[in-house]
């Protein structure tokens, strides 16, 4: 069975509202053998990572950039992780008030650095989430996980 990671920083109804689309698409019944390990930013490990098939972030846009929590995630498992994860598959979500570019743009080097294999094209939401939203997290948590499928 696969395992897929999901690390996120939701600290807003917003985000939690999105989130909560994501996992749903990641456990749709056509989805089968794959296990969803969910870990708040600050609480995923190096294990975490290392025992992990695929990943899915998800974050605020804050000040144009990622959450402090996410990047946080990235300080503490990048080296570690570096030579064991390369070619992975991965999917992102941001949320912002106006604009997610910097937040985006900053996990993709990261994510590029350590190789992980983008699956879906990144989510840029702004503004409260409405139901295009929702069905779009859910596609993006369905076709993440859809990916690991053995």
């Amino acid at each position: 069975m696969s395992t897929l990671l999901v690390v996120h920083h939701t600290p807003s109804p917003a985000t939690r509202e999105l989130l909560e689309a994501v996992l749903a698409g990641t456990r749709d019944p056509e989805i089968t053998g794959v296990n969803v390990h969910v870990r708040p930013a600050l609480g995923a490990t190096i294990p975490d990572v290392l025992h992990a098939d695929g990943y899915l972030l998800g974050t605020p846009a804050n000040f144009g950039y990622m959450s402090g929590a996410l990047k946080h995630f990235f300080d503490t498992v990048y080296y570690p992780c570096l030579d064991a994860v390369a070619g992975r598959p991965f999917g992102l979500w941001t949320h912002g008030n106006d604009d997610t570019a910097g937040a985006v743009r900053s996990i993709l080097k990261l994510t590029g650095g350590l190789a992980w294999q983008q699956v879906a094209r990144p989510l840029e939401l702004t503004g409260a989430p409405d139901g295009a939203a929702r069905q779009a997290c859910h596609e993006l948590g369905a076709t993440v996980a859809a990916t690991l499928m053995e």
